[in-house]
């Protein structure tokens, strides 16, 4: 079995994106990372070249920041990565820049990897995901946050990625796919919170115009943390490749669940259902479970 990792990255210093980490965390069960570079005003290149393995395949790339529509530039750069992945390759291992797998479920990724190699039913596998929010000793618990997405796909030339990056699709249509038993970490909101509202402005420019941006975030040096519906305490532990950049962690995050965002009834109603029957109720989901 042939594994291809591949993502995609700009600004990673200027934004602080964990992409060592991300790709160090995946690194173990692929024979290949490609990592398409774009025009960044940092140095992302020198940063991904000082990676030390031999596994990565860098590829650079030049955005279209004119593609200011439904975060479609994020999905033109995915699919410049996807057709780099080497075509003997059985598997693409997808990870975002702000994106973690833990070592501890490695294992259990490799052995599903294994087990849907031949099928050809299975055209991708699902994983869960855990979302940090403010530091990383929080997490969301509610509707907010996607629950699943899929992160490893079918090598056949006919998956591409799907509207704004987040899934895919093959020749247009959900693709099928079967569970993992294992978390992705999700860390794209666990950042210096100036960092952060500096991130969010840049973000918003690949879905809205200029008047939109200006209107939309608020004339604030500092990225609100304060407004959530619902975070619960992560007491579980996070990945090594994460542990020195968590050590640094130079800002404080508190979390008062008095204060915040309230819910509707019914939103809160549906988070209640979710929470103790564990079933997604109502949810837009971007694949078919087989």
């Amino acid at each position: 079995m042939k594994v291809s990792g591949f993502t995609i990255i700009r600004n990673a210093v200027k934004f602080d994106f964990p992409i060592v980490e991300a790709i160090q965390s995946i690194l173990p069960v692929c024979d290949e990372v490609i990592v398409a570079v774009g025009n960044s005003e940092d140095n992302t290149l020198g940063l991904i070249k000082n990676i030390d393995s031999d596994k990565i395949k860098i590829i650079e790339t030049v955005w279209d920041d004119s593609l200011r529509e439904g975060g479609r530039v994020l999905a033109v750069e995915t699919n410049k990565a996807i057709d780099a992945i080497s075509p003997d390759s059985d598997w693409g291992f997808y990870i975002q820049a702000d994106e973690c797998m833990h070592e501890k479920y490695l294992p259990v990724v490799k052995e599903t990897m294994l087990k849907w190699k031949d099928n050809p039913d299975v055209e991708g596998l699902l994983f869960n995901y855990l979302h940090f929010y403010g530091s990383y000793d929080y997490v969301g618990n509610s509707r907010k946050w996607y629950a699943n997405e899929i992160r490893i796909i079918k090598n056949n030339n006919q998956v591409h990625s799907f509207r704004d990056a987040q899934g895919f699709r093959k020749n247009n249509k959900l693709l099928r796919v079967k569970p993992v038993d294992a978390w992705m970490y999700h860390y794209g909101w666990v950042k210096d919170p100036k960092t952060q509202q500096e991130k969010r402005k840049e973000f918003e420019k690949m879905w809205h115009d200029d008047e939109f941006v200006e209107k939309k975030i608020a004339v604030s040096d500092e990225f609100d943390y304060s407004m959530i519906d619902s975070l619960a305490k992560f007491e579980d532990t996070h990945p090594k490749v994460m542990q020195e950049r968590i050590r640094k962690q130079n800002w404080t995050f508190t979390y008062d669940p008095t204060k915040g965002i309230k819910l509707p009834p019914s939103k809160q109603f549906l988070n209640f259902l979710e929470k103790i029957t564990g079933k997604e109720i109502g949810r837009y989901k971007n694949y078919k479970r087989i």
